[in-house]
């Protein structure tokens, strides 16, 4: 079954949005009395750099 590489490529963008997102949200929150949300925030930041780095190695191989 071929990848679908156009539908991955925009859950690609969607992520690097969304992390953008969440980033902005964190800074916002950094040296607040809210410094755990920040923490958090930077936490699922982490996450979505790495979901995205996966979704885009997987494009690569693909030689979308």
């Amino acid at each position: 079954m071929p990848l679908d590489t156009a539908q991955l490529s925009a859950l690609s963008t969607a992520l690097e949005d969304i992390t953008r997102r969440v980033t902005d949200m964190a800074d916002e929150y950094q040296g607040s009395p809210r410094e755990d949300v920040a923490a958090d925030l930077y936490e699922v930041e982490r996450h979505l750099v790495a979901a995205t780095r996966r979704l885009q190695n997987l494009l690569d191989r693909s030689g979308r």
